[in-house]
């Protein structure tokens, strides 16, 4: 039975091949001449035969279809949105979700322009041929109500991979669900970026369940422990659990050691990443192990700062595996922790993996345990910094056995690093800089978010001028002034020429800008380039332009870039010559000293 109900499915799918061909290839034969198409043999055999053929030709047309698929050209399978066009239809949505569906202005315009999948698809309901898109999405969308938590999802951060699973069954509308919505607007209302909440409600849904009134509860419960708001915000984008039940027992006893520490609570907010995840857990073991084998308060706090990955990195787990490695190999604890404290920029990747290279390389030559802990206790520093060959290829190399290298080096470690290193050149001059130095400005470029080892990094260490405390010092001026950590970070990185000016020049700009100019220090963030202008220019410019406002001659707080990019022939233009007095003015502020 199973058999003849196969056969007659085949029979079908045959006659229908049979039709379609006849059609494309004979169509043009007069139809006296045309042959009836043939009826297929089923028998068990040819039934068998039949199917092996149609199974041939399938993969033979797959094959064809992707080899002629990859030559074509890309907008063959994409129809890209040009802007004109996504405009209208973000206008669309918005109109919908604020005017249809009630939604508030900052809600509508926030998940229009920040759903493009669902603008994407939004599109293709409706004919691309369409002048107006606007008025045809707007008839489309009367019609035709959407499911507003797959915009709203996708604003919220997340792909359409992560929220599918968590579209709700049954609702349609973000009204529907007042509770979740109460909540998400409470995370907005304290200051966590809307485009980061979708993690929140990804790793922690529990939160967006709570009854009125009780996020707001935890967030303040946060700060009674002695954080800032923009620190618990950072830690509720990194840890989203941090909000689920009471308060992580383990992340306070962190934050009471951190109290107790000259780096303070504010270390959390400068060295936490939103895009990892971290376990309280092993951090606090971490801390404690520090202070445990001697690392008093003023050392652990350095430390901290210094190079975060010893604690944060892997939530201490790169600290753990070394330690562990290191103590097999029969160093002491007071010994590993020694080599912790005197060469911290051990941790970093590229050190791990060197040092761990080092190992390998001497337990392969079969060097007994006492030798390799001499070595490492003796010249750790030059082991992070140097890339062993492999023992066979430095053996060939050298045209000698294991043994006989083994003894060599035994004999005088260093050899280990002019013999077998496959960075001679560029370790010598690494090890002709000051590497304490080195460490701390490479330190806190990676604390600005460049990339260790890379290009840029490369880059940046030749671009910034001075030691990796007087960058600091810059750094931090920049935040007392009242600017915003992460946003000082994106000014150095769009313009990096201003941590090459001193600390003095920095604090005196800023006052001329906010003190004397009146303007707020969130001028800096659109032009952090007024910080190297030339006081002189500055100065003689904003007396020109400020004289001029009091008599109602200029706009009231024109953007100080365009004060000072203007051309001089430009300025004299627009801000002397249009007073009758002004040119006067203009020689006499020349004339006058900063």
């Amino acid at each position: 039975m199973l058999l003849s109900r196969n056969q007659k499915r085949v029979q079908k799918l045959l006659n229908m091949i049979t039709h379609v061909n006849n059609f494309i290839a004979f169509s043009s034969i007069p139809r006296q001449n045309r042959v009836p198409a043939p009826r297929f043999d089923l028998s068990p055999v040819s039934f068998t035969v039949r199917c092996f053929q149609i199974e041939s030709c399938v993969r033979r047309d797959k094959s064809e279809l992707q080899q002629h698929s990859s030559q074509l050209p890309t907008r063959f399978f994409v129809n890209p949105v040009s802007r004109a066009v996504r405009n209208q239809a973000q206008g669309a949505l918005f109109d919908y979700l604020h005017s249809t569906r009630s939604l508030s202005f900052t809600d509508a315009e926030h998940i229009s322009k920040n759903s493009p999948r669902f603008i994407s698809n939004l599109l293709s309901k409706i004919d691309d041929n369409h002048k107006d898109i606007s008025r045809a999405l707007t008839k489309y969308l009367r019609y035709n109500p959407i499911n507003e938590f797959e915009p709203f999802f996708e604003s919220l951060g997340l792909c359409p991979s992560e929220f599918e699973p968590l579209l709700p069954q049954q609702p349609m509308f973000l009204s529907d669900d007042g509770i979740m919505f109460e909540n998400f607007h409470a995370l907005c209302n304290y200051g966590i970026p809307r485009g980061k909440i979708g993690r929140v409600y990804k790793e922690a849904r529990e939160v967006f369940r709570y009854e009125s009134g009780m996020l707001e509860s935890k967030l303040r419960a946060y700060e009674d422990l002695g954080l800032r708001k923009a620190t618990v915000i950072k830690l509720v984008t990194s840890c989203p659990l941090l909000l689920v039940g009471g308060i992580d027992g383990e992340f306070a006893c962190v934050v009471d050691k951190l109290k107790g520490l000259p780096v303070g609570c504010d270390w959390l907010e400068r060295d936490l990443s939103d895009r990892k995840t971290y376990s309280w857990h092993r951090i606090l073991e971490t801390i404690e192990f520090l202070e445990k084998v001697g690392c008093k308060e003023e050392k652990l706090s350095s430390l901290l700062k210094t190079y975060p990955a010893l604690v944060i990195e892997g939530s201490g787990k790169k600290f753990y595996v070394l330690f562990g490695r290191l103590f097999k190999l029969g160093l002491q604890v007071n010994e590993i922790y020694r080599l912790f404290i005197d060469n911290p920029e051990m941790l970093s990747d590229k050190c791990v993996k060197n040092i761990r290279k080092t190992l390998d390389f001497l337990v392969a030559i079969r060097m007994e345990t006492q030798f390799i802990r001499k070595t490492l206790l003796s010249h750790m520093e030059l082991i992070g910094t140097c890339s062993l060959q492999a023992p066979r290829t430095a053996c060939n190399s050298l045209n000698v056995s294991q043994d006989e290298l083994c003894q060599i080096l035994k004999e005088d470690p260093l050899r280990l690093f002019t013999l077998v290193s496959t960075t001679t050149n560029r370790k010598s001059k690494l090890l002709s800089e000051d590497s304490r130095k080195y460490a701390e400005k490479t330190a806190f470029l990676l604390r600005l978010g460049y990339v260790e080892n890379s290009d840029e990094m490369v880059k940046a260490l030749k671009r910034f001028r001075g030691r990796g405390d007087q960058l600091q010092e810059r750094f931090d001026c920049l935040v007392k002034a009242g600017l915003n950590h992460n946003v000082v970070t994106e000014m150095i990185k769009h313009a990096p020429m201003i941590l090459n000016l001193s600390k003095d020049v920095i604090e005196k700009k800023i006052h001329s800008l906010t003190e004397l100019l009146g303007y707020p220090i969130e001028s800096l963030v659109s032009f952090p380039a007024y910080l190297c202008y030339d006081m002189q220019r500055i100065h003689h410019r904003f007396s020109m332009y400020l004289w001029l406002r009091e008599r109602d001659a200029a706009k009231p707080l024109l953007s100080p870039s365009t004060i000072l990019t203007c051309g001089d022939a430009r300025f004299v233009r627009y801000f002397v010559n249009v007073h009758p007095e002004g040119p006067a003015i203009w020689k006499s502020i020349n004339q006058s000293s900063t």
